[in-house]
């Protein structure tokens, strides 16, 4: 079976990920702590929700940094791909929390609905006033690293998230303390949650394509046959599986049916062609072959158990 692979390192990366991630978790402890006080004070169900999200928020941190300190430990006998997926699962878990809060802020946003209850302003303001300070210098410390990784995405997210409701429990912190419109303050609970179960959803199911090996969604798999088998002497591929094991690495498998006998230093030249015309092309980066000739077996079935 012919094998190859690249690797890339990002150490000096990841520990500038870790160091964000500390700085995140003790802000939004403090502005937890700052926001339940509050809120039971003031009697804001937007403030606790707020509080409430941010808590999921020290949880979300805390396991993105876990995941994030775990993806270093290398691989062994027993772990042979080592932790490489605990950020996957981080993003999963992360996702998944982020709807089972909104649902949360839904029921009490409905009960507070049918009995409003008037709300001591001042506390509400200089608590989103913080929230929005401190929760931005949080998203501009994880946004840089948002895009490139899944798991940093779910909390950045979650910080985003959750600045954009510290700005909306100020706008009805304000509406309140000069029109006293109290029911502002459930509206805002709800929008808050009905946007949570947008961000959270998306995320959920790409970390769930993921989890569940499904072939990239920018990789079609007949584009991939056609083009192995458009070099000499490959007459045919099949049982071919295409997964994503974290976001730096796909791999693929395949067998491929040879013309004629070939031998071995031939195949790894053939092997050296795939592999880059592979990475070039589809962003494969670990590739395992087995090549075949005159096995009788199914040709016809691209992919197959």
């Amino acid at each position: 079976m012919g094998h190859g692979h690249h690797h890339h390192h990002h150490h000096d990366s990841r520990d500038l990920k870790g160091r964000n991630l500390l700085i995140s978790i003790i802000l939004n402890i403090v502005i937890t702590l700052a926001q339940v006080i509050g809120g039971l004070i003031s009697g804001s169900l937007a403030l606790l929700s707020d509080a409430l999200h941010n808590f999921s928020d020290v949880l979300s941190l805390v396991i993105s940094y876990a995941a994030n300190s775990l993806v270093r430990k290398k691989a062994s006998t027993n772990r042979t791909f080592g932790y490489k997926r605990a950020e996957i699962i981080a993003a999963f878990v992360n996702s998944a929390s982020l709807i089972a809060v909104a649902v949360f802020l839904i029921k009490e946003a409905i009960e507070r609905f049918m009995d409003p209850q008037p709300i001591s302003t001042g506390v509400v303001i200089w608590l989103s006033i913080l929230g929005i300070a401190a929760n931005g210098f949080s998203v501009l410390l994880l946004r840089s690293d948002s895009d490139r990784n899944m798991n940093l995405r779910s909390a950045y997210l979650h910080l985003l998230t959750d600045m954009m409701a510290s700005v909306a429990v100020l706008i009805g912190g304000l509406l309140m303390y000069f029109f006293g419109w109290f029911w502002i303050d459930p509206a805002l609970t709800i929008l808050i949650a009905i946007y949570l179960v947008f961000m959270g959803y998306d995320l959920l199911k790409g970390s769930t394509r993921v989890l569940m090996l499904f072939t990239p969604k920018s990789i079609e798999v007949q584009r991939i046959v056609e083009a192995i088998c458009s070099l000499e002497p490959i007459k045919n591929v099949h049982h071919v599986h295409i997964w994503q094991l974290n976001e730096d690495e796909v791999h693929l498998e395949a067998h491929l049916d040879f013309n004629r006998d070939i031998l071995l230093s031939e195949f790894d030249q053939i092997l050296a062609e795939i592999e880059s015309l592979l990475e070039r092309e589809f962003g494969i980066n670990h590739v395992n072959i087995q090549p075949e000739f005159g096995k009788c077996d199914s040709k016809n079935i691209i992919v197959q158990d």
